[in-house]
């Protein structure tokens, strides 16, 4: 039993730091940018390295009750597991503070190692949680365990009423019993996570491009910083690829789903130099738009007009950058 715990332990402890450090690339490499996301995603980072240290540290910290100290962390941890997996499902499902996640790798690896977590460190929990209730436990009634099944008790304690209430409260059999029912129910919670996980990513957006049919494409200019930049009709603010070319684009797959392009036929708004407009094909076949011979994209941790988060982050496999009306 305690080389079972230890490897579910360390298991568990891994898991967590596994998805801790899917969290810190994803923040490092521009979600640190999102208002309110990225400060969760830091606070993920962090809490996920310090429980998965403080899940392997416990059982060797010199304090009494030890099994019940184990359970308490092993349950924090797959607590935070499950928080963590329901909040990437509710991003996607809904939108979490004003940012919708999509379908990518990182996202359904992430959820994968956080289901694995939850299992690992809820299991911990219980069986921890068992041993600190047998520690607790009268020395009689741990004793009855260990009697011969051929030998015959001294006296019935349920016969005179004597002893009843401890033997209910927490007898070795209620233990194991109660053990036994909280297994089962960590891996019913598991396999319901696994379906809800696998249904969420099955549906949710991969973010593609929709294929322009022929429409229009108004650019507007705002000042963000004191600096004139390309906007969309929405306002929403435009920006480069540095690996893209005049006559290509770079960015398509999970790339676009984070950055959108600007498809459609081009249509230049006050302050925007009708000159510098242009378009380029797709392989999706849509038209778009490009200024100045980049090629253009939204970016989907702007939540609205005004803001330039991707400006000068390196995401997707390049640096992104604002289009400056002056060009």
């Amino acid at each position: 039993m305690t080389q079972v715990r230890w490897l579910l332990r360390l298991a568990g402890a891994a898991l967590l730091a596994s998805s801790a450090a899917v969290h810190l690339d994803l923040y490092l490499t521009g979600y640190r940018t999102i208002p309110t996301i990225g400060p969760l995603f830091l606070f993920q980072v962090i809490a996920g390295f310090v429980l998965a240290l403080a899940i392997v540290v416990a059982p060797l910290a010199p304090v009494t009750r030890r099994p019940a100290v184990d359970a308490a962390v092993a349950a924090a941890g797959a607590g935070f597991a499950v928080a963590t997996l329901g909040g990437y499902l509710l991003s996607v499902w809904v939108g979490l503070f004003g940012f919708r996640e999509i379908r990518t790798t990182a996202g359904t690896v992430s959820g994968i190692l956080e289901v694995a977590a939850f299992a690992a460190l809820a299991t911990v929990a219980v069986l921890s949680a068992g041993l600190a209730l047998t520690d607790r436990a009268p020395a009689s009634l741990r004793a009855r365990d260990t009697v011969p099944a051929h030998a015959a008790p001294a006296a019935d304690p349920l016969a005179s009423g004597a002893g009843s209430s401890a033997a209910d409260s927490g007898g070795p059999g209620r233990t194991a019993a109660l053990r036994r029912w909280s297994l089962a129910a960590v891996a019913g919670a598991t396999l319901a996570a696994i379906a809800l996980f696998g249904a969420s990513v099955a549906t949710a957006s991969g973010g593609q491009p929709v294929p322009s049919a022929g429409g229009s494409a108004l650019l507007r200019t705002t000042s963000i910083g004191g600096v004139s930049v390309l906007t969309n009709a929405s306002g929403r603010t435009l920006y480069w690829f540095a690996p893209d070319t005049p006559s290509r684009s770079a960015c398509y797959g999970e790339c676009a789903a984070y950055w959108p392009p600007v498809t459609g036929s081009p249509e230049a708004g006050p302050g925007v130099a009708l000159s510098k407009l242009g378009t380029i094909r797709r392989t999706d076949g849509s038209l778009q738009v490009t200024y100045d011979g980049h090629p253009l994209y939204t970016y989907i941790g702007d939540t609205g007009p005004g803001q330039a988060s991707g400006n000068d982050i390196d995401l997707n496999g390049g640096l992104w950058h604002e289009v400056p009306a002056a060009g």
